[in-house]
């Protein structure tokens, strides 16, 4: 269900990649991230097909962060280290789901992915 019928994956499997990259990382350092911190804006540039079978390598690493705002760059390479996708997304910083609008991000987790100057 994540191929089209020649076999190449849809486009929103990179997202989810991406997401999966996500989540190691923030686990990596600490830190449950996925309810506080919803995306707001993704663009992605699909280089070269990733074809059912092929393993795929995707990284992900903090580009930028704001107060509120944190921007991720991502790239999937196939297991032959081709790009196949690289791009950028941004997330947000919330109280809650219910209503919540963006706040500052807490100092722990900003010293956590070393936005604290240290």
């Amino acid at each position: 269900m994540d191929t089209d019928a020649s076999g190449i994956y849809h486009n929103t499997a990179v997202a989810r990649f991406a997401e999966a990259a996500e989540a190691e990382l923030m686990r990596g350092v600490g830190l449950d991230f996925a309810p506080t911190a919803p995306r707001v804006r993704y663009e992605v540039e699909f280089v070269s097909p990733l074809r059912f079978g092929d393993e795929a390598v995707t990284t992900v690493q903090v580009a930028e962060i704001g107060r509120t705002s944190m921007t991720f760059d991502f790239e999937v390479r196939r297991g032959d280290d081709v790009l196949a996708a690289r791009g950028r997304y941004v997330v947000v910083h919330v109280d809650g789901f219910e209503g919540g609008g963006p706040s500052p991000w807490p100092d722990a987790w900003r010293a956590a992915l070393g936005a604290d100057g240290s």
